[in-house]
């Protein structure tokens, strides 16, 4: 299922007839201006070709290259544009891309075509900036007619599934495997989350709320950890931790001693 907020109310306007009676009159929207960016030649000829059968698009189309697509986009002044890689191996490169043209045209907003979306590609594109990621293997031609008008309008296209990929990024608690010089770990999870929290800045108090245990605890686990990495403060600790850790999945782990 395909998630996007409400849809705006159609403007009416309305003028006198001659029999003096009131008759309502749609007005007519001014066409989206749409930029179609494919590494695909036939692809693209393809996707420009069913696009412009639909009055409501101003389509221009440009091969997905570094060097033609920011001219293009200089010469059509997109709304909106589609960015339809051929990843083979080169999803990095391809959300990189996606950045600096997000950077350099922060006015054209931006949807990935992609054939699927795995968790990294997901997660990543809408870290880059991306308001809507399409995925034809799972969804219609019409429903992509629908994500350009959706993320036109200022709304983010994306499934129930991509969703709560982006939901349990937010709530994990991040986590700091530190290991000594033969890779073996020093601390328990517990503790390398109470590292990893203490590098990035949070106080006692702020630790103790994200972890869901008390400012005591906290105390204790720092002090457990001083204690087994030979430091005495939290500066020393933050900067071991840049120096020694390894950033890896979070997990959730209960509250306890």
């Amino acid at each position: 299922m395909t998630l996007y907020t409400d849809i705006p109310k159609i403007e009416i306007a309305v003028e006198k007839s001659s029999d003096d009676k009131i008759e309502p009159r749609s007005v007519p929207q001014p066409s989206i201006s749409v930029l179609l960016a494919d590494s695909s030649p036939l692809q693209l000829q393809l996707l420009t070709a069913a696009l412009r059968r639909h009055p409501e698009f101003k389509v221009a189309s440009s091969l997905l290259d570094a060097d033609i697509l920011p001219e293009a986009i200089k010469t059509s002044s997109p709304q909106v544009l589609v960015f339809a890689p051929n990843t083979n191996g080169k999803a990095t490169e391809d959300i990189a891309f996606l950045r600096r043209l997000r950077v350099s045209y922060p006015n054209v907003v931006q949807i990935l075509l992609v054939e699927s979306a795995d968790r990294d590609l997901a997660v990543n594109a809408f870290r880059s900036g991306v308001r809507g990621l399409f995925c034809f293997g799972k969804s219609p031609f019409r429903l992509l007619c629908k994500c350009i008008q959706v993320v036109h309008r200022g709304q983010i296209w994306a499934s129930a599934q991509q969703i709560d990929y982006l939901l349990d990024l937010v709530t994990q608690v991040p986590s700091l495997r530190v290991v000594n010089t033969k890779g073996n770990s020093l601390l328990t999870p517990r503790e390398e989350q109470v590292v990893a929290l203490v590098a990035e800045g949070l106080s006692n108090k702020e630790i103790a709320r994200e972890l869901a245990l008390s400012e005591h605890t906290v105390k204790k686990y720092l002090f457990r950890i001083f204690d087994k990495l030979g430091i005495s403060t939290r500066v020393e600790l933050a900067l071991y931790a840049v120096n020694h850790g390894e950033h890896r999945s979070a997990e959730w782990l209960a509250g306890t001693v």
